[in-house]
């Protein structure tokens, strides 16, 4: 059941477009919005967390991960002066958004958009 409110304010002129568009669907505004803004939620949250490389980008990528650790003084400074905050909820959202692999899964998207899995490999 959807319970939690999203309000906003449009001009006429994009309200009348939204509800043509939602009829052209057979769509009421509220769905059609909903739909639409979780659409470009999803686009921009997997713009976010998916790349995909060819198999040479995929090695080039693979042995920088594989090589060894650099000190990077900079991080160092940033994790000792306190620059890294955990967020206010002390990661209690993300926790439940953490698949059975530890990676991080955006909510609304499941299985098949985890951090990782999406790789390409060629």
């Amino acid at each position: 059941m959807r319970d939690a409110p999203i309000n906003l304010r449009a001009l006429p002129e994009q309200r009348d477009l939204i509800d043509y568009a939602a009829s052209l669907l057979g769509k009421n505004r509220s769905d059609f919005m909903l739909e639409a803004a979780c659409e470009r939620a999803q686009a921009v949250v997997l713009n976010r967390t998916f790349f995909g490389l060819d198999s040479e980008k995929f090695k080039q990528f693979t042995e920088l991960l594989d090589a060894p650790k650099v000190a990077n003084a900079g991080l160092a400074r940033l994790i000792v002066d306190g620059g890294v905050k955990a967020p206010p909820d002390g990661g209690a959202r993300l926790s439940k958004s953490v698949n059975n692999r530890g990676g991080y899964v955006p909510p609304l998207l499941g299985d098949g958009h985890q951090n990782g899995s999406s790789m390409s490999r060629g």
